[in-house]
């Protein structure tokens, strides 16, 4: 199956959009198709501001409505206590809210960019998505990471070559209770790393300190600033850390 005859079979669609590579490209391709097609970007504890900014960005630019969702993830305890199957409780939180929503303004069909080259087996988040009977159209016309890069780039979208981010949450180890402030301090240390320069990082939690994770070749570049990062952080850690198992 091709895009074009997935939108042929469904004319008006809700899309979960998070502003990242792979909904922006559904979004694209939704209105691209001719499709009816409006945007739900749920803005939660676990989104830093700026995938607001960068959706905006891009729904405006395609000419798309786009709703915004505030709903509290962190009031389900199953969600706040961060099981092995978090993922799953704050998924079906967010679509749930997304799904009412779509249907009170009259979209039956709602949408997540997921493609084919997210390991279903691997995602908690997945069960959710299939007992909402949300579709993935990249992943049903086998769309990789790769091509929905490339077709991205193709189309001049700027969310092109942005970076996988997940959400803050991962940020926080397993059974740790997850807190607005510790989100909220997770949000200002990776503000703090991306306003030097650095990309795809990650800024963890452990116990109580912040261990960073980031690619060899941006670690020169976070030491020029240690100082400077070292300032900010132990702010709201209690040590900094880098981790040299670095991401590749």
């Amino acid at each position: 199956m091709k895009l074009n005859d997935f939108f042929a079979e469904h004319p008006k669609v809700a899309v979960a959009f998070s502003g990242g590579v792979d909904s922006a490209y559904l979004l694209y391709a939704a209105k691209q198709c001719g499709a009816q097609v409006r945007a739900y970007f749920v803005k939660s504890a676990f989104q830093p501001q700026f995938e607001l900014e960068d959706a905006l960005r891009l729904a405006n630019a395609l000419g798309v409505p786009m709703q915004l969702l505030c709903p509290d993830v962190l009031a389900d305890e199953r969600v706040a206590s961060n099981p092995a199957d978090r993922c799953y409780y704050c998924k079906r939180t967010i679509f749930t809210a997304i799904k009412a929503q779509a249907e009170a303004d009259g979209f039956s069909v709602l949408l997540d960019g997921t493609n084919a080259s997210d390991d279903a087996g691997d995602r908690p988040g997945m069960k959710a998505l299939r007992e909402l009977s949300v579709l993935s159209p990249l992943r049903l016309c086998g769309l990789t990471k790769a091509d929905v890069r490339r077709l991205s780039r193709e189309a001049g979208l700027f969310t092109w070559d942005k970076p996988a981010y997940a959400c803050l949450a991962t940020r926080i180890p397993t059974g740790e209770v997850i807190t607005e402030e510790k989100l909220a301090a997770t949000e200002r240390a990776e503000n703090c790393l991306f306003s030097i320069g650095l990309r795809d990082f990650r800024v963890r939690r452990m116990a109580g300190a912040a261990r960073i994770q980031l690619p060899a070749d941006q670690i020169e570049t976070l030491l020029r600033h240690r100082q400077d990062v070292l300032a900010a952080l132990k702010r709201d850690y209690a040590g900094v850390l880098l981790d040299l198992e670095v991401r590749e």
